[in-house]
């Protein structure tokens, strides 16, 4: 008796009904599908990938309006903050230049030893105040003119002075920071015309005069 080998008699499963043509066209089949199968992954691969450029694209797109919507907020708020401290400035101004003159009337007063009692707390108090809210006063004696500062109510000569002099204060200057918002208001001395021409001679008398030769 012939021993049979296992797996050699065996056939291919081929569906019932169909003759051996039929087999190798569906192998043939198989064959050219696995090309088109790869063609077609390639192509979706390339058309997710467009799509992922299309929303990086637009994503660096809304970026970069946030960060302009973002640098112009920051402005704003600058501009705002600015304007802000420019309005409480001139609020500011405004308030304590209407006090000016009471301030004079307190300096008057003090001046002629009148500020005593209940009105000299008062006025201190007010002075006080004042000067929380930034008002500095400015101007003395002795000091060189300043027009950008000073306002020359009175003018003379003087023997003592070199330059143009603040003799007397009249009213005193305020101002707000480096804002001026009263000049003080002074009387100036300049030197007598003639008197540098004097003094230079006086000198060149006391040296003994030019060298000669």
């Amino acid at each position: 008796m012939t021993e049979e080998t296992p797996g050699f008699d065996e056939k291919p499963d081929v569906p019932s009904g169909a003759t051996s043509d039929d087999a190798a066209e569906s192998a043939e089949s198989s064959q050219q599908e696995g090309p088109a199968a790869r063609a077609g992954d390639a192509a979706q691969i390339a058309g997710l990938t467009a799509q992922l450029d299309q929303v990086r694209t637009a994503l660096n797109e809304r970026t970069g309006d946030l960060q302009r919507l973002q640098a112009e907020y920051q402005n704003y708020r600058r501009r705002v903050e600015r304007d802000r401290i420019t309005v409480k400035e001139i609020a500011t101004a405004t308030l304590l230049t209407e006090l000016l003159p009471v301030l004079d009337d307190i300096g008057r007063a003090r001046d002629h030893g009148e500020l005593v009692g209940g009105f000299k707390s008062v006025a201190e108090s007010l002075e006080t105040a004042a000067a929380k809210m930034g008002l500095q006063q400015f101007g003395k004696e002795g000091e060189p003119f300043d027009p950008t500062v000073h306002e020359a109510l009175m003018h003379s000569y003087a023997p003592d002075v070199t330059e143009t002099t603040c003799v007397a204060v009249l009213q005193p200057g305020y101002r707000i920071g480096e804002r001026t918002i009263r000049p003080a208001r002074v009387a100036v001395a300049e030197p007598q015309p003639g008197a540098a021409a004097k003094e230079e001679k006086a000198n060149d008398e006391e040296s003994g005069g030019p060298d000669e030769g």
